[in-house]
This record gives structure tokens, C-alpha cells and sequence, in this order.
């Protein structure tokens, strides 16, 4: 058998307020949670709009984590000219090539492509 029960609509729509809050507030947790095991990076929506807008994900990327072209060259052992060739988009780069600079940017070959 339903029961009904009649409530006032400011009552109701804060409650309907409470309910969003609180699934924001369980959200913001597991995001929190995620953070803390290192499970997920969460980068400023600038470099998104960057990337968005067609520049080269591995220029953003790098750039972002403060390093040069050379520097990440040395620590991902590609080639400079290689880099800035994908970085322009002259060139794709192998396979093998983009999980070297993904390893050294410490992101998937996903972010990269």
C-alpha cells in the first residue's frame, strides 16, 4: 500500500536541494580518494582548452611539467628535432616513440594521441 505524505513545495525543493548537495558532496570524495591513491591527475581546463583548440597535446603536456624540449629529450631519449616535429605536427611519431615521451611526461600514450 503507498503512503502519501503532503509537504510544502519549499520544502521539497529544499530537499531536492540537500539531495544534489549531497551527491556533489559524494563526488568531491571519490575524486578526493582517487587524488590521494594517485589514480587520477587532474590538469587546469586551460591546457584542455589548448588542446581543444589543436595544439599538439605533447607541447601542453610538457610544458606544463616545466620542461624544455631539450630536457625532455634527455629524459625520455628522443630525439630534440623528433619532438619538435611532433610538437608541430610534421610528424606522428611511432609507437614506440610517444610511449618513450609518455613514460618521461609520466601520462598514458592516451594523453598523448
Amino acid at each position: 500500500m503507498n503512503e502519501m505524505i503532503t509537504i510544502a513545495r519549499a520544502e521539497y525543493e529544499r530537499l531536492l536541494e540537500a539531495a544534489e548537495d549531497l551527491a556533489d558532496i559524494a563526488a568531491y570524495g571519490r575524486v578526493k580518494a582517487a587524488l590521494t591513491e594517485g589514480k587520477e591527475e587532474l590538469i587546469p581546463s586551460e591546457l584542455v582548452d589548448r588542446m581543444i583548440d589543436g595544439e599538439s597535446p605533447l607541447r601542453v603536456y610538457r610544458e606544463y611539467r616545466g620542461l624544455t624540449q631539450s630536457a625532455l629529450a634527455s629524459a625520455s631519449g628522443v630525439n630534440r628535432v623528433q619532438i619538435a616535429d611532433i610538437e608541430a605536427g610534421r610528424k606522428s611519431g611511432s609507437i614506440g616513440t610517444i610511449r618513450k615521451l609518455a613514460d618521461a611526461l609520466k601520462l598514458s600514450i592516451d594523453d598523448l594521441v
